[in-house]
């Protein structure tokens, strides 16, 4: 038999190419493998040329390149190189997606969730970038709206706002975590409630500065590791330490309350959070200190 005279039957391509009649015949209706002519009986027939082309197409599907794409490649309506391009990009979005899919999972596994935790996590792993951004945003310009710009104000929102542009290829437990957590704290409304009452007081004016000599917190984050108790004699020698020793009671309590105002737990969280999606180095919690010192100004006999 000469493969460049003679013609094949479906069976004898199949045969040939190892694909079934099937498949051969599902091809050739869509018109990718049309016959060469047709025998007495009116069954179809193919030359080597035909041969040539089932190959092709056989490659093709086989690297996930959809039927409309085959024929438009085979009709030269376009190059096998710019359809390649266009698929290499579609499986980079499907591999993230894979890898984020299997983070979740394992999330899921690690941390026993819950039937609500679980559809949360599988919603977040279908969101775009642009739609987990959506996310923060809704929350910032509900947190913010109406309040009178400032320096400060406008410069809380924007740090707010500062998400990666998207979670990386193959996100670590911690990342999922984070988005899960993150999540679920924005949409808190209680926590909501909090921010916006801090952004009106910094918009008011009313953000404390720190008294003097305090630069830091450090000797109240070491007073709370030794277990010295706020309303202790020993503590108002770490305060004395900290703020002016002349301070009226009245205005130790007007500063413990303004350092109070602009002090909470969730919200050093939400910056926590901000930190491992954008892979920042983890900072210790400040606001147990604070919390500490606000205790000592307001215990001060």
């Amino acid at each position: 038999m000469d493969d460049r005279t003679d013609l094949f039957t479906i069976g004898q391509l199949a045969r040939r190419t190892g694909l079934s009649v099937r498949t051969i015949r599902f091809w050739s209706d869509l018109d990718l493998l049309p016959p060469t002519a047709r025998s007495t009986g009116g069954y179809r027939l193919y030359d080597a040329a035909a041969v040539a082309r089932l190959d092709l197409v056989r490659s093709l599907r086989e690297l996930g390149i959809g039927l409309d794409d085959v024929r438009r490649i085979l009709q030269r309506r376009t190059s096998v190189r710019e359809v390649a391009q266009a698929h290499s990009h579609a499986l980079d979005a499907e591999i993230r997606t894979l890898r984020l899919r299997r983070a979740v999972l394992r999330s899921v596994a690690r941390r026993g969730s819950t039937t609500e935790e679980l559809r949360l996590m599988n919603d977040l792993a279908r969101l775009s970038a642009r739609e987990r951004q959506r996310i923060i945003d809704d929350f910032v310009d509900e947190v913010f709206g109406g309040v009178a710009p400032g320096p400060d104000g406008d410069g809380l929102a924007r740090a707010m706002r500062a998400l990666p542009a998207d979670l990386p290829d193959e996100p670590t437990d911690e990342e999922v975590d984070a988005w899960i957590e993150l999540a679920e704290l924005v949409a808190d409304p209680a926590f909501r409630r909090r921010v916006r009452a801090m952004a009106q007081a910094g918009a008011a004016g009313t953000a404390p500065s720190p008294p003097a000599p305090m630069h830091s917190i450090d000797a109240a984050r070491a007073a709370l590791a030794a277990g010295i108790a706020p309303d202790s004699g020993r503590a108002r020698a770490v305060l004395d330490e900290m703020v002016d020793p002349g301070l009226s009671r009245a205005e130790r309590l007007t500063l413990a309350d303004g350092i109070a105002a602009f002090t909470d737990r969730q919200v050093e969280r939400y910056w926590q959070l901000i930190g491992v999606l954008n892979r920042r180095p983890p900072f210790p919690p400040a606001v147990p200190a604070v919390e500490w010192l606000v205790a000592a100004l307001r215990a001060t006999p």
